[in-house]
């Protein structure tokens, strides 16, 4: 792997982005995050992984993953240094195909491969490195949708907040399984399974701060589902929907929401919808399972696949897979509303995580 553009050194904030090499992306880009404006400059590129499709960082923040590479799948790590991204080991396969999520689980890299509809599950050495091989559950099933829903789709996994059970999200299947970690090495092993509406795709499940509630956001339909999340019982119970679609899209546009994040007071969810190319603000000043639409901006680009809240959610940075940037907005703290503040140039831009 090359790493371009300068070397850096000394401590602040860091974005670390990925992008689709497929799509004309440079792999793995780190910039600076200016502690008072939020604003992003371009510190190095780091190539030759391939498509970086996600990113997560280790608790410690001194590791960073990655998942893609391939069709075939690849995940990889990445020591955070003051010089920049240091590969920890070589990629390892994941055991499936097309990765699109990954979170870091204890001693274990969590994979969702959207492709093959399965979930696979890596071990951690003492060093942060990834050892294979990879340990592989099955998503099974199909929703109505025959083009999209013929067979199943993994596109989310994630631990709850307790850190007893692992939500795994399922686009083809229109499910969210809830599972524990395989003992040994094994593979995930299904405790649970939530049905949601049927032809909805869910995409992802974020939680909100209190902890026994969660939000489901679907790429099908321009929606999110309320959940009540019970740890004890490890049982997830849809409570209601929330529209995202846009009054001002046009009978053309499709709509198809990517990601939602939670405020880190709680009193807010954003919301990426591709197609309108906008980010919803959802206001929580009802209650965490009453979420309703209070504003909407436009991304700054166009599809936007993915965003993150800065510190103190005082920004919000979008990552505008068509456009090939990643925008950010100021917040307004009293209504969540955004701001337009600035954009940076990142080619086929996929993710952004802050370290």
């Amino acid at each position: 792997m090359d790493v371009a553009a300068g070397t850096y050194r000394g401590a602040g904030q860091r974005a670390h982005i990925g992008s689709f090499a497929s799509g004309g992306g440079r792999g793995i880009t780190t910039a600076a995050v200016d502690p008072v404006t939020g604003a992003l400059s371009v510190l190095d590129v780091m190539d030759g992984f391939g498509d970086a499709s996600s990113l997560a960082l280790s608790p410690d923040r001194q590791v960073l993953y990655a998942a893609g590479g391939t069709d075939s799948g690849l995940a990889a790590a990445f020591r955070v240094t003051a010089d920049g991204l240091a590969p920890l080991g070589q990629p390892v396969p994941v055991g499936g195909l097309g990765p699109v999520h990954l979170s870091v689980v204890g001693d274990r890299l969590l994979i969702a491969n959207y492709a093959s509809g399965s979930v696979s599950s890596l071990r951690l050495a003492g060093d942060g490195s990834v050892a294979g091989p990879a340990a592989v559950l099955g998503h099974q099933g199909v929703g109505p949708d025959r083009e999209r829903q013929a067979g199943p789709h993994a596109h989310h996994v994630a631990p709850d907040p307790s850190g007893r059970w692992v939500l795994s999200v399922d686009l083809g299947t229109d499910s969210v399984r809830v599972c524990v970690i395989g003992k040994d090495g094994g593979p995930l092993r299904v405790h649970a399974e939530t049905p949601l509406r049927a032809g909805s795709g869910p995409r992802e499940v974020v939680f909100h701060p209190c902890g026994d509630v969660a939000y489901v956001i679907h790429e099908l339909e321009p929606q999110l589902t309320v959940c009540r999340w019970n740890a004890d019982s490890g049982r997830l119970h849809p409570t209601g929907e929330v529209s995202l679609g846009s009054a001002g899209a046009g009978a053309d546009t499709k709509e198809h929401p990517s990601v939602a994040v939670v405020s880190g007071n709680g009193r807010f969810v954003w919301a990426a919808i591709r197609g309108s190319n906008l980010i919803s603000t959802l206001s929580l000043s009802d209650g965490p399972e009453k979420p309703r639409v209070s504003d909407a901006a436009p991304c700054g680009g166009q599809w936007p696949r993915h965003l993150v809240a800065g510190p103190s959610d005082r920004q919000v940075y979008v990552s505008n897979e068509w456009t090939g940037d990643v925008t950010w907005f100021d917040t307004d703290p009293e209504s969540g509303s955004l701001r337009l503040a600035g954009r940076l140039e990142v080619p086929a831009a996929a993710c952004v995580v802050l370290s």
